[in-house]
């Protein structure tokens, strides 16, 4: 059975809460405490799957009870509940909470949170896999484009679209970006993918904290071990990007799509910061067997990058379609489908995009060739595989690889 922790100094607010989550007491076993410090005490002897806190408490407020957490317990799912939405103290949270919920809350709500965070263990099985999500604080972004972005936002005169161009060109940012808009702090009454919307809506003052904070990324290291190229894995993104968008101009699952291309490989910005000796192994794996690289991470490390990025996704609360395209585009016949949707649309770009030379490897590495025009008929795709090679070539051509 799963264990939730809740944490709110004030007794009456933890009693209601507890009392409207009653429904959950079959499934899970919901305690209480007054302050952080019981929390770490309650945790001590006992783990916990998801903590819920309060922000303001005397003594250990949220962010730093969850910042404990996550150094101790980083495979727990760590959420916010509060009444406030100041972005500095917001900003003290994005490392190391997953999800930020506003009092007050509809227990529904919350519980619908907790249950699709705890879902997400189906894509990481091993919990040492979702402790190593979990210890995720910072995201590595490309220098050039962060120097570019904390440059750009101390400009008078530029334009959403100009910064949103920037973030659109570094995942690790652009994930950030769409966690911070997409908590339940700014009270949205739909998710946002698209990502000039996402910082119109933000404003350039809370953009400018999110560039300035060195809480929130790093950095991409000449010496690193991984053996990932990070501006030839960023370029194979955009790519891919750009011909999902091909396939989906002027449809309903545009902005979606596009979202699902530039996060779809985030699981490496992961792998490459936390497990590079394992990559390396899969990369060598790979190139010896002859086989897809997502093919050999799980034969090394239990997931792919594909999995890995999706958990990530997925307790920072991205939308569905989203995790989903994520999650599978290597492999889209794990989901049951009828229609073009997301993850159709970013399975075949990925396809028929040639594979990335990311990785330095002495062998090429094997295509991964799962899409056809069987597939594409399947889906109800509106085109055949020609007219998407025709798209996706032309994109390709026109060197259009922005996804803005």
């Amino acid at each position: 059975m799963k264990r939730l922790l809740l944490v709110d100094d004030e007794q009456p607010a933890l009693d209601g809460l507890r009392a409207r989550l009653h429904r959950m007491s079959g499934k899970w076993v919901v305690e209480g405490v007054n302050s952080g410090e019981d929390a770490i005490e309650r945790m001590q002897r006992q783990p916990y799957d998801v903590i819920v806190t309060d922000m303001r408490m005397p003594g250990m407020d949220g962010a730093l009870l969850l910042q404990t957490v996550s150094e101790r317990w980083p495979q727990t799912i760590r959420i916010v509940l509060s009444g406030y939405a100041d972005l500095k103290q917001i900003a003290r949270l994005v490392p190391f909470a997953h999800q930020y919920l506003s009092k007050p809350c509809d227990p529904k709500q919350l519980e619908g949170v907790i249950d699709r965070c705890v879902q997400l263990h189906d894509l990481l099985h091993g919990a040492e896999l979702r402790a190593i999500v979990g210890r995720i604080h910072k995201l590595p972004s490309l220098p050039r484009i962060y120097s570019a972005l904390q440059e750009a936002v101390r400009n008078d005169k530029i334009t959403v679209s100009e910064v949103a161009g920037l973030v659109a060109t570094d995942s690790a940012i652009a994930a950030r970006v769409l966690q911070l808009v997409n908590s339940a702090f700014f009270r949205l009454a739909r998710r946002i993918t698209n990502i000039e919307q996402a910082i119109s809506y933000l404003g350039f003052t809370a953009i400018r904290n999110v560039a300035a904070s060195v809480e929130l990324f790093a950095q991409w290291g000449a010496d690193d071990r991984s053996p990932l190229d990070p501006e030839k894995l960023q370029s194979h993104v955009l790519a891919v990007t750009a011909a999902a968008s091909a396939l989906t101009t002027k449809t309903p699952i545009a902005d979606d799509t596009l979202l699902a291309g530039l996060l779809h490989d985030i699981g490496y910005w992961v792998l490459a910061q936390e497990c590079p000796a394992d990559l390396k192994k899969a990369l060598d794996l790979a190139a010896a067997a002859g086989i897809a690289l997502h093919e050999a991470e799980t034969r090394v490390m239990g997931a792919s990058h594909a999995e890995v990025g999706a958990y990530l996704l997925g307790i920072w609360g991205l939308p569905y379609s989203v995790i989903e395209a994520v999650a599978h585009h290597h492999q889209p016949h794990r989901v049951a489908q009828n229609q073009f949707d997301v993850l159709a649309a970013l399975a075949i770009a990925d396809a028929l995009v040639p594979v990335s030379d990311a990785f330095a490897a002495d062998a090429i590495l094997a295509t991964d060739a799962r899409i056809d025009q069987s597939y594409l008929t399947s889906v109800n795709a509106p085109f055949d595989l020609n007219e998407a090679k025709r798209r996706v070539a032309e994109i390709a051509e026109t060197e259009e690889v922005s996804p803005l």
